[in-house]
């Protein structure tokens, strides 16, 4: 097979008129190109439209979704210095476990329209938007309008991906920034331009600000495809990669700059970190422990085996095992088949050949990040793969295409219709792991995909007999047409099941009920019923650990319909503690850890009771309560909208306060109630550490009330 197919050129980066840079981009995918057939921009609009509907579809029923960052985010919607740093509350007694760039565009999302579900959500569905059209452009730009849809469809319809960008973790916002970043270097490629390199150095940057060391996965194949692609000197290459290393440092620095010259006395301490250190988490719990399982500070202390396990074993096959595969790899295979083909294809092409570059930019990310995740010892989420859904989305839209214009090659066509056979195969595969859902789809799914594949593979050969060239055209469009409904069919049926579900809590998967892990009942709000818009009864198995369906706590949303706090199920009384639920403020208990995994990881629902208590002399106090854990904290502050303590910040394990500190809060009358129940309190599942001795000490103390069935402690009357 030779390379005839590299011919078409990408448009050039300066035009007459016409803006360059990031806005560029902008005033493309608005015009569309005068080159382009009459379809292909109401396509790609029409594309945009349907993803943006999956994104919003009954999006307010996952209420607060993570209360742990919607809490943040109403900090930062009342209070400018929480919202710079990423509090936890407005009074700025500690930060999420990230930094805060995630947190912005929500923050000022409620500031503008007021604290919700949909304020908080939306902006989560635009990043999802954004993210498939500058993937479209990326791919569409090297290759064809075709690639770029194709590319676009794969993204829009990758299940983990509908779930995160429905969600408001900060994968939404680190998907959009990496896909920008690759984008970037592309076009700084195509004449090695400077500036198009510092942007990529930009977007990364920012990137960091928010998921810190995961944004760099991508950095090492970038920049070594630069070093060896890019069409300039090599001395020219090594200034510009030292330009966007520079860019990088500023724009990814100046915050942590800030941070660390700050007094620490007079800012908020950083969340997730043992010694109030916002390069310590980024090294440490949020970095190097990921790599090795040494995340000092975590659910049961160093080692991260658990973490690790939720995600399935380390190792080669961990990204299409049970938990994993559904979520993320119905493409991967083919990804990887067409990542190889590519390479091939472009084998003997000049160095700066552009083509051959995009696909080892995108298979080199896709590469890099996937290794990481196969090999991870510590924490690992199935919804961190969402990073990988535009890399494998850019290389099926890409090799595809390339096939598909050599396809009068037996060559091409064969590994076209390889990739649609396999493709079918491991869909007929996946969805067997979950046989009662759709069971027709199975077959479906292999019988067409097999039976496109075969008709890709002929039809090469036929299209050249002059007795089959008037049925050529149809019999090639019938083809493409069944192959990529076979080939997108299961995930689709996936992302629809997963649009459908309410999400909450602290670690969420898509698909149907029946493949979703289960920990904590940190998965859907509801079951996943039967069919691919299923929802299920109140109730329904969340996973595999047998954790119920969970929903989040939280107050009244302006404008939530039935006066009932986002996410709360219909029928749920206010202050009813969801099924499975246990610990934290819904329940009560003894304050010293008894909240278990479920009060650790997931909002508990919040009494009107509750609301009231806390919100009575709010004003007279810094922080109305104090609770250990941050979901715990989270649930009451989003129901009372007023500052709530959260003792040792995520995993109730953060030296802050200590008891020192907190005895001097409650001197000081700057806090009203301790909440009882929920966390670890320090160290997990038992160990003394800071919240831990704080909660011994409040009972000890302090006189024990019981409100809405709640257990609260009321610090300004003693035994």
């Amino acid at each position: 097979m030779t390379h005839t197919l590299h011919t078409r050129t990408p448009a050039p980066t300066h035009r007459a008129g016409r803006a360059a840079g990031p806005a560029a981009l902008l005033i493309r995918l608005r015009r569309g190109r005068p080159e382009d057939a009459p379809w292909v921009r109401p396509a790609f609009l029409g594309l945009l439209l349907a993803a943006l509907l999956i994104n919003l579809w009954n999006l307010g029923d996952s209420g607060y979704a993570n209360s742990f960052y919607s809490a943040a985010v109403q900090a930062g919607g009342e209070s400018w210095k929480a919202f710079f740093f990423g509090s936890s509350d407005a009074a700025n007694s500690i930060t999420v476990d990230k930094p805060p760039a995630a947190l912005w565009p929500m923050a000022l999302s409620v500031r503008l329209f007021g604290l919700g579900s949909w304020q908080i959500l939306v902006p989560e569905a635009l990043m999802g938007v954004g993210t498939i059209a500058v993937l479209y452009a990326a791919v569409r730009r090297r290759f064809s309008a075709p690639a770029g849809l194709l590319a676009a469809a794969v993204l829009a319809l990758t299940p983990v991906a509908a779930l995160m960008f429905r969600f408001n973790n900060p994968d939404a916002l680190l998907a959009l920034l990496m896909t920008v970043t690759v984008y970037c270097v592309l076009r700084a490629l195509e004449g090695a331009r400077t500036r198009w390199l510092v942007w990529a150095g930009v977007a990364m940057g920012f990137a960091f600000l928010t998921k810190t060391l995961q944004a760099f996965l991508i950095l090492p194949p970038l920049a070594l495809v630069y070093a060896v692609c890019a069409p300039t000197s090599v001395r020219r290459r090594i200034g510009q990669l030292a330009a966007a290393g520079l860019a990088l440092v500023v724009s990814g620095g100046w915050w942590v700059a800030i941070v660390e010259l700050w007094p620490a006395a007079s800012r908020p301490y950083i969340g997730g970190s043992q010694n109030n250190s916002f390069l310590e988490l980024t090294f440490g719990y949020n970095g190097l422990g990921r790599i090795n399982g040494e995340e000092v500070g975590s659910v049961g202390g160093g080692g991260g085996g658990g973490g690790g396990r939720r995600g399935g074993e380390a190792g080669l096959g961990r990204m299409f095992s049970d938990s994993i595969g559904g979520q993320i790899s119905w493409l991967l295979p083919a990804a990887l088949f067409l990542l190889v083909v590519g390479v091939v294809l472009t084998w003997r092409a000049k160095r700066t050949d552009t083509a051959r570059a995009s696909f080892l930019v995108w298979g080199g990310a896709l590469l890099m990040t996937a290794g990481v995740f196969t090999f991870m010892a510590g924490i690992f989420h199935e919804y961190y793969t969402v990073a990988l859904a535009p890399y494998i989305a850019a290389l099926v839209g890409m090799g595809v295409t390339m096939l598909w214009q050599e396809r009068a090659r037996f060559l091409a066509s064969a590994a076209l219709g390889v990739t649609v056979a396999g493709t079918a195969v491991w869909g007929f595969v996946l969805l067997g792991r979950t046989p009662d859902y759709l069971p027709w789809l199975r077959w479906a799914v292999l019988i067409g995909g097999l039976s496109a594949a075969v008709a890709l593979t002929v039809l090469g050969r036929i299209g050249r007999e002059g007795r089959f060239r008037t049925f050529a055209p149809r019999l090639a469009v019938s083809a493409v047409v069944l192959a990529v409904a076979a080939s997108l069919a299961a995930p689709l049926a996936y992302t629809l099941s997963t649009v459908g579900t309410p999400h909450s809590g602290s670690i969420v998967t898509a698909g149907p009920a029946a493949a979703r892990g289960g920990f904590g009942g940190g998965g859907p709000a509801g079951g996943g019923g039967g069919g691919p818009m299923g929802g299920g009864p109140m109730g329904g198995e969340a996973g595999a650990d047998g954790a119920r369906g969970q929903r989040p706590g939280g107050g009244q949303a302006p404008g939530q319909a039935q006066g009932r706090p986002p996410g709360q199920a219909p029928g749920q009384a206010p202050g009813q503690a969801p099924q499975g639920g246990g610990g934290g403020a819904a329940r009560g208990g003894d304050g010293g850890g008894g909240g278990g995994m479920a009060g650790l990881l997931n909002g508990q629902s919040v009494s009107s009771e509750v609301v009231a208590a806390l919100k009575k002399d709010a004003g007279d106090y810094t922080w109305v309560a104090a609770a250990t854990g941050s979901q715990n904290a989270a649930s009451n502050q989003l129901a009372a909208e007023e500052p709530v303590m959260a003792i040792g910040g995520f995993n109730g394990s953060d030296p802050s306060p200590t008891l020192e500190q907190f005895k001097q809060y409650v001197a000081d009358g700057k806090i009203h109630y301790f909440l009882g129940g929920g966390g670890f309190g320090g160290g997990g599942g038992g160990a003394e550490g800071a919240g831990s001795s704080i909660a011994t000490w409040v009972q000890e103390t302090y006189k024990e009330v019981t409100v809405g069935g709640t257990t609260l402690y009321d610090l300004t009357a003693e035994k």
